[in-house]
């Protein structure tokens, strides 16, 4: 299916030189101007029964929230650690208790 192209009278946003003419142009000007000009009508996406219910066992598995308080050392030390793996410190801390855990079921 080809791409309907607009006219250059009907192209909704004018031809912009420079960065700085652009920025300007949309400091004075709302994009919801420009989308109601090219007369796009929003349609509800339709999910697959596949896709809702891969979503709805995924949600199912979320992890759960709970509180655990750490000295200030201790979230410092998780952060740097965490930081040199290129990993969140949370992400860390969860890697850090699952090892524990499977450490200590082996010894159960």
């Amino acid at each position: 299916m080809k791409k309907k192209q607009l006219t250059p009278a009907a192209a909704p946003l004018p031809q912009f030189r420079s960065d700085a003419e652009a920025a300007d142009y949309f400091a004075t000007h709302s994009v919801s101007e420009t989308w109601e000009q090219l007369g796009h009508e929003v349609k509800q996406a339709k999910t697959s029964k596949t896709l809702e219910k891969a979503i709805r066992e995924r949600h199912a598995a979320a992890k759960l929230p709970i509180s655990i308080r750490l000295g200030p050392e201790q979230v410092a030390a998780a952060k740097k650690i965490a930081a040199t793996k290129s990993v969140g410190y949370q992400t860390q801390l969860r890697m850090w208790i699952a090892e524990g855990i499977r450490r200590e079921a082996k010894r159960a």
